[in-house]
């Protein structure tokens, strides 16, 4: 229920703001023209991933007031970490949406924020490796495989917003998951920055979506895209990478099941980066170089409308999502077994 009240709080003041954001972008010029490499036919407000932030404000303000989640604010934490790197990640993405800035300055600002949250002391302490198993981590490898993933993590979500709708709803989607995951393991539940985080960022995509499905009457823009990926990445290293108690056990899937989850309820925008990245290769242009070939690019090709393709993409993270977690609990319940044996 702490959780709960957490996302509400953030689905409201997302839902409600979201309108006086974008007014205020239409005042300001804030506004995404068409363009041969979008879809959207004509100009619409943009930057409307302020709303978002401050649903998601909102929600980490409430936990204050609740008992069970107050501690997790306090100084030196996970969720005052991920609010002191999404500043500079605010103003990046602003000025990207508003002025663009260049590919460069873009993943510079990036690593930028990932190396702030790391210097704040969100970092991973174990790694799966293939072979070897579990293993702990010093700072030399923590940090910089930390930055990597929190950035990957970022560009994931900023890649796979190019419909109306697609990327909120592929991040409410993998933020339930993640929080569904969260909850169900280990035994007693505790305050966790992690589900806390999860919980914001699940209120907000949700608050902002209605405003933003087909037809969009506003953008998240890359201050939404790369605020959402940015959080989702710090709640990821948080609630697995941060583990004081690693998964351990001999089965392959007890192991990398909760290594491998964020990966799984994010599938689809991973996905769309790694085919990005090959296509891009062989064709020898700039990893930066945009085009019209993602995913939901080529559903729309084949002939599925704007919101056939959101909504089959929709479901394919859906059900990604709940394979992971099913796949989770069984490997739950057999090492429960296994104890009791």
């Amino acid at each position: 229920m702490p959780y709960l009240y957490v996302a509400a709080a953030s689905f409201g003041v997302a839902f409600l703001t979201t309108p006086l954001v974008r007014r205020l972008a239409a005042r300001f010029g804030w506004i995404d023209r068409p363009s041969d490499r979008k879809v959207h036919p004509s100009p619409t407000p943009t930057s409307g991933g302020l709303a978002i932030f401050l649903g998601v404000l909102a929600g980490i303000l409430v936990s204050r007031g609740i008992p069970f989640l107050a501690g997790l604010t306090a100084g030196g934490s996970d969720v005052q970490a991920a609010l002191l790197a999404t500043l500079p990640m605010l103003v990046l993405g602003l000025v990207d949406d508003v002025k663009g800035v260049t590919p460069g300055t873009k993943l510079a600002g990036q690593v930028l924020c990932a190396g702030l949250a790391t210097l704040f002391g969100v970092q991973l302490l174990f790694f799966y490796v293939p072979g070897s198993g579990i293993v702990s981590l010093d700072p030399t490898l923590a940090i910089p495989l930390t930055v990597l993933w929190i950035v990957a993590m970022v560009n994931a979500v900023n890649l796979i917003d190019g419909l109306d709708g697609l990327a909120a709803g592929v991040v409410a989607i993998g933020a339930l998951a993640f929080l569904l995951y969260l909850r169900s393991a280990g035994g007693d539940p505790i305050a966790s920055s992690a589900a806390l985080l999860t919980a914001a960022v699940l209120g907000g995509a949700l608050g902002f979506l209605p405003w933003n499905f087909h037809p969009a009457r506003i953008f998240m823009g890359d201050v939404g895209s790369m605020l959402l990926g940015l959080l989702l990445g710090i709640a990821t290293v948080s609630g697995v990478g941060r583990n004081p108690h690693p998964p351990a056990g001999g089965d392959l899937a007890a192991i990398a099941i909760p290594v491998a989850l964020p990966l799984f309820v994010l599938f689809v925008p991973f996905a769309d980066v790694v085919l990005a990245v090959v296509r891009r290769v062989r064709r020898g242009t700039g990893l930066s170089h945009a085009d019209k070939e993602h995913i939901h690019h080529r559903l729309m090709d084949i002939g599925h409308s704007h919101r056939g393709a959101v909504l089959l993409i929709y479901l394919w993270s859906a059900l990604i999502a709940g394979c992971a977690l099913r796949s989770e609990e069984h490997t739950s319940e057999l090492q429960s077994r296994l104890h009791l044996v």
